[in-house]
């Protein structure tokens, strides 16, 4: 498990260290001022904090019902057929691809948060592009995933998080610790106080913080990869890997309601908060790297969960056979390349700017989670073991509360970037039936009749 939680947690653990930024980002635009920002961060904070526990406590049935791998896509095609299965594959392609955009401008955004390095702010796009890169390359090396690999950014990322944490705290109840100075010049927003805060807003912001349950599921793909007894261990990580991402999650918002940090054109709220703790020596350097470190891991999980499910759907004939083969080094060569290609088109696009590919993001995130634990209540009612009532009953709340957050989402931010999926996902999909159908003919095309079999006898 010490190991375990690194290595399928990077991911969830490290949007802690961006999802209270994105959440400021958009309290903070328009009419609405950054005070009035702060005031709702908290509140956001904790109702995004309740989803997490939601959502865990829904997957946990996951992990005892598909002990050998239960991702949203298996999921779904055994209990609620081909339409859906392909929309929770769709929706998870699109996942993994952001995962490593979002999570590759997150970490130079924390580099560049650096004074040493502040100049290279404009080279953001060519910074990410090359890590892009230096990822990809190592995963056609054939590069392993070991627990040892993740374990020690991760894990420092989370002790420095604690100090962080903990220092912060204890000079505010303490000792003297005063608001970051503000710079007009340097704040992304346009009001430091007054302005309005609309509904619509904070729905917009809760959507954004709702970023930090991405990559909750990846510990139910990976529950054969556990020790005996595998489903019960998985559902210990799982439960560590909430409480140090709802803790940390909790923390930083909560330090930075103390702190009034601003959304910066410089640095990250982060870094602000490490600063203004930590000061700009030897622990806040510790601080940006391991953000950066554990951020690039996030990356690299996408790199070994987009080629495995790309696989699975050209076995089941939904994609080009050519992603079900592997290369001299035994890994998904194509898969790998076709996620690279993607991810760094989105860099570009976007500028590498982690505030504006976040609205894309949690609509696929979202779309999966409700297809997979609609799926387990159909599992529950099939299958009818032990306790399969109330299990059903955390499946179906859970399936509700994503299903409602995937709603808000999409109409929230549909103007800021979350119609790219809802439009994408269905044309994946038609693409996904296509290629079935020219297998299908192809099938039918080759087929040797009893007519033919018995001419060439």
């Amino acid at each position: 498990k010490v190991l375990a939680l690194p290595t399928f947690s990077a991911d969830a653990i490290s949007s802690s260290a961006y999802a209270t930024e994105q959440i400021l980002v958009v309290l903070t635009a328009g009419g609405s001022s950054l005070a009035l920002g702060l005031a709702k961060l908290v509140p956001i904070s904790v109702v995004v904090a309740v989803l997490l526990v939601i959502v865990v406590s829904s997957y946990r049935q996951t992990l005892f019902a598909y002990p050998s791998g239960g991702g949203s896509y298996i999921v779904s095609r055994e209990n609620l057929g081909r339409l859906p299965s392909l929309v929770a594959a769709a929706s998870l392609m699109i996942d993994y691809v952001l995962t490593v955009a979002v999570s590759i401008s997150a970490g130079v955004a924390a580099i560049v948060s650096l004074p040493a390095l502040n100049g290279l702010t404009s080279a953001t796009v060519a910074l990410c592009l090359a890590a892009v890169a230096i990822i990809t390359l190592a995963n056609l090396r054939g590069m392993r995933q070991s627990g040892a690999v993740f374990a020690v950014p991760t894990y420092a990322y989370v002790a420095i998080m604690v100090v962080l944490l903990a220092v912060g705290f204890g000079r505010a109840v303490f000792g003297h610790l005063p608001p970051i100075p503000f710079d007009h010049k340097d704040y992304i927003g346009s009001l430091q106080s007054g302005g309005t805060l609309g509904v619509f807003l904070l729905l917009k912001g809760f959507s954004s913080g709702a970023v930090a349950l991405s990559g909750v599921e990846a510990i139910s793909n990976g529950v054969p990869a556990f020790r005996p007894e595998a489903p019960k261990n998985a559902a210990i990580t799982m439960a560590w890997m909430a409480t140090m991402l709802g803790g940390l999650f909790l923390g930083v918002s909560l330090l930075a309601e103390h702190l009034k940090p601003y959304p910066s054109r410089s640095q990250t709220v982060i870094s602000e908060l490490g600063r203004a703790v930590l000061g700009t020596g030897p622990l806040y350097i510790i601080l940006q790297v391991a953000t950066a470190a554990i951020l690039t891991l996030a990356a690299n999980t996408a790199y070994a969960d987009f080629p495995r499910l790309a696989s699975i759907l050209a076995r089941d004939g939904f994609a080009p056979r050519e992603l079900a083969r592997r290369g001299d080094r035994l890994v998904f060569s194509n898969g790998i390349l076709t996620l690279a290609a993607c991810a760094a088109g989105l860099v570009v696009a976007f500028g590498g700017q982690t505030s504006a590919l976040v609205p894309l993001y949690a609509v696929g995130v979202f779309t999966a989670f409700t297809l997979s634990q609609a799926g387990m209540v159909r599992h529950h009612r099939r299958v009818r073991e032990a306790g399969w009532q109330w299990r059903q009953v955390v499946n179906a709340v859970g399936s509700v509360a994503t299903g409602i957050v995937a709603l808000i989402i999409a109409v929230s931010k549909f103007t800021s970037g979350a119609w790219i999926p809802v439009v994408v996902v269905p044309l994946i999909v038609g693409g996904f039936l296509l290629v079935r159908r020219h297998y299908d003919r192809l099938e039918t095309a080759l087929a040797v009749t009893p007519e033919m079999a018995s001419a060439q006898s």
